[in-house]
């Protein structure tokens, strides 16, 4: 599936496990919307640009935001670390410290540095989230 940034939600069904998949835009002329689409969210997935220094800081501080949300305790988090085939571009590491990952407990979470122009690592990514909803069935 191709997807590119929206200034609409865009929402996809994937089949093999069934998911439904939003993609609600990062603008923030979007941000005030996004609480529209927190009811029943089983995993919160992160897009951060590995090329764009300037804006980490602005995408730590709305993911914090978001992370106090109550609609969305008991999300998991995927953090992918998107254009990680541009040459210069930030590491696993200095994303991981930039967002004060390791400070999130509320959530489980991971990171995967990830292209959606090769494609590498969106289906290992696709396939974390569908693990962890298996792993999670019977807990509630």
């Amino acid at each position: 599936m191709k997807m590119s940034p929206q200034s609409a939600p865009h929402w996809a069904l994937l089949s093999r496990p069934l998911i439904l998949w939003g993609d609600v835009g990062g603008q923030k002329t979007l941000r005030s919307y996004w609480k529209n689409y927190f009811e029943k969210t089983d995993t919160l997935v992160w897009v951060v640009d590995a090329t764009d220094r300037l804006r980490v800081d602005d995408c730590r501080q709305e993911l914090a935001g978001l992370l106090l949300e109550e609609r969305l305790m008991g999300a998991t988090l995927l953090v992918f670390l998107n254009k990680t085939d541009v040459e210069h571009c930030m590491g696993e590491d200095e994303v991981r410290e930039r967002l004060d990952l390791d400070l999130i407990k509320t959530h489980k979470w991971t990171i995967l540095p990830c292209s959606a122009m090769t494609g590498k690592n969106l289906t290992e990514g696709l396939e974390w989230v569908v693990q962890d909803a298996k792993d999670r069935l019977f807990l509630y």
